[in-house]
């Protein structure tokens, strides 16, 4: 490569990037913008909400047949007669669970103090079934603890149910592991302690990730221990070992079966065999109602799922991953994530550039947002939860602002048109101007005289849509010269007009901006055809007169030579000899030196 092909590539280049640089600076600043509104938390609400309805759109899936649960409603609490539920009742039905070989047992109800009658049954219940676990609450900021029933916190066989509440009382993620800030070993959750008890009987055992993540790993399952900034959360609350929520479905997404039922043996031993067992309040007048992603609808009002269900869709979620393969929600990095929102930006930007009409960018805008969604839910299905609503507002605010842009530089062109117009029609010179489309964009009459047709047929036109192909290349080439040097040119060209009389004409090109960055390119035109005339006539003349000159010394020559030979033998004659001899013997005389004369007789 030559160091001039070298340098006209890096000019084309420059040019190139000259043309992209307010799509790539609108991009870059709207990002910009957009990232410092996200991480000061105003996007949060959004886009859990626009999660939250993509949850909701997910294709249904199978009913987790491995988890029951047992339900304790007002129609039970009725037949009882009192609330809470007496030892009695649940004695009764951990018995029945224990002969029906229940895989494992939750027991999602507080039992910390005896509800008579039948508290030694329900002792001797605890610990006659070593799959059960009870539950307790840990004391945080907002509530004291509620302890754990004694004997089965003797017998290890107690998991904590705190939930972690979002801004808009939500559960979107689940608590696997509570580290007190003593030093007793990490506390496990009611969902985990079901979940490894069931996969252990599977021979599933808990590991740590062979990444070195220190995440915890089941099966072939990882489970990625929630950060502050995951998907859209911004400093959120990240204590203890947290993953985000997969929930299987809304409300009533597993089997249940009432508590009355159970005891009165209307459910045959085959729906416990093996399985996650679960038993809670699912009451109205209990009020133990979590609100999740599924709890939200486009009309009416939220529907929760019972606390129990909540437990249920956790143990789902951890036995699902390890046994099943089952996706797991997981978010990319902050960097990928701005990444990804900068290159929508760059999306919004360049259709608006690309089309130039807030009519057609509105459209495209459309297609690319409702495309930008639908990308989102992909990912969501296999797993991944990406920016939707950043993406989406720098798309729409770097349109706008090429928009506003494209808006300002058109009004500002009409301005600039509307001047030069005014100015170049008192000039007596065919004068054109250019953009960098190169169409005539402004011409004074006088041009429009000279080329032989009408101003309007002009405007918005090319060389090519008037010249022949040659001398619109030539005028081509000329203009983008100027264009690329930004420099001032002057060249002579031949161009013929409408009623095909060829003009010479010399053109001036100079290169102009206005205040908003618009390029036009002016060329003053003026006629020289008479001056090449008179020069091509001088030309002629002067040959001619050259020949004449050629013609006179060759005829001089001629007689020269005839006076000073002879014509039969063409030697020298007398006159020639006497003309050499006196001037040899004049030398002579001045040189003082002798000359000598040989006569050879012929």
């Amino acid at each position: 490569m030559t160091f001039d092909t070298y340098r006209d590539l890096l000019k084309r280049l420059h040019k190139v990037t000259q043309k992209r640089q307010r799509v790539v600076l609108t991009a870059l600043s709207v990002t910009s913008c957009v990232i410092a509104v996200r991480l000061s938390g105003l996007l949060q609400g959004w886009e859990l909400a626009t999660y939250d309805q993509m949850i909701r759109l997910r294709p249904p899936e199978p009913r987790d047949n491995r988890i029951v649960i047992i339900t304790i409603d007002d129609t039970d609490l009725r037949r009882v007669g009192k609330y809470p539920i007496p030892d009695a009742e649940l004695a009764n039905l951990l018995k029945i669970l224990q002969t029906a070989r229940a895989g494992a047992i939750g027991l999602d109800i507080y039992r910390d103090l005896p509800i008579p009658p039948g508290h030694q049954d329900l002792l001797q219940a605890y610990q006659q079934n070593p799959n059960l676990i009870g539950i307790t609450y840990i004391a945080d900021q907002d509530n004291p603890e509620v302890p754990a029933p004694a004997l089965l916190k003797q017998l290890n066989q107690v998991g904590f149910n705190n939930l972690v509440h979002d801004q808009d009382d939500k559960v979107r993620r689940g608590l696997l592991y509570w580290k007190s800030e003593d030093k007793r070993p990490a506390r496990q959750s009611f969902g985990l302690v079901l979940a490894l008890k069931y996969l252990q009987m599977q021979g599933i055992k808990p590991e740590t990730a062979a990444d070195q993540s220190g995440n915890l790993q089941l099966g072939s399952a990882i489970f990625r221990r929630y950060t502050a900034h995951d998907g859209a959360y911004i400093l959120s609350d990240d204590g203890g070992y947290q993953i985000l929520l997969n929930p299987r479905g809304p409300a009533s997404s597993f089997r249940q079966v009432s508590l009355t039922k159970v005891l009165a043996g209307e459910v045959p031993s085959e729906v416990f065999r093996d399985r996650i067992v679960l038993v809670g309040y699912t009451a109205v007048s209990v009020n133990d109602f979590v609100f999740t992603s599924y709890s939200s609808q486009l009309i009416g009002s939220p529907r929760p799922i019972t606390g129990v269900e909540f437990h249920a869709n956790l143990i789902s979620q951890i036995v699902g991953a390890a046994k099943d393969g089952r996706t797991l929600i997981n978010s990319w990095t902050d960097p990928i994530e701005w990444l990804w929102i900068f290159v929508w930006a760059g999306v919004g930007a360049g259709i608006s550039w690309q089309l130039r009409s807030p009519r057609w960018s509105t459209l495209g805008i459309a297609i690319a947002g409702t495309g930008l969604v639908l990308i989102a839910y992909g990912f969501l299905i296999i797993g991944w939860w990406i920016p939707v609503v950043p993406p989406l507002v720098t798309m729409t605010a770097s349109a706008i602002a090429i928009i506003a842009h494209i808006a300002r530089v058109q009004e500002e062109l009409q301005r600039s048109k509307e001047f030069l117009n005014t100015i170049i029609n008192t000039i007596p010179d065919p004068i054109f101007v250019k953009d960098r489309n190169y169409r005539w964009v402004v011409l004074n009459e006088a041009f429009s005289r000279f080329l032989g047709y009408p101003l309007g047929e002009l405007i918005e036109r090319s060389d090519y849509d008037v010249f022949s192909q040659a001398e619109a290349d030539i005028f081509r080439q000329q203009d983008d010269n100027v264009f690329r040097t930004e420099q001032e040119c002057r060249n002579e060209e031949a161009f013929t007009d409408r009623k095909g009389f060829t003009h010479h004409i010399e053109t001036k090109r100079s290169l102009h901006k206005d205040s908003a960055g618009n390029c036009f390119l002016v060329g003053i035109i003026r006629d020289i055809t008479e001056r090449k005339r008179m020069e091509d006539e001088l030309k002629r003349t002067t040959a001619e007169l050259v020949q004449s000159n050629a013609e006179l010394q060759r005829s001089a020559t001629q007689l020269s030579h005839v006076a000073n030979h002879d014509s039969l033998t063409g030697l020298p004659n007398r006159k020639l000899f006497h003309e050499r001899l006196e001037q040899a013997i004049l030398w002579a005389k001045e040189k003082e030196q002798l000359v000598a004369l040989l006569f050879l007789d012929l």
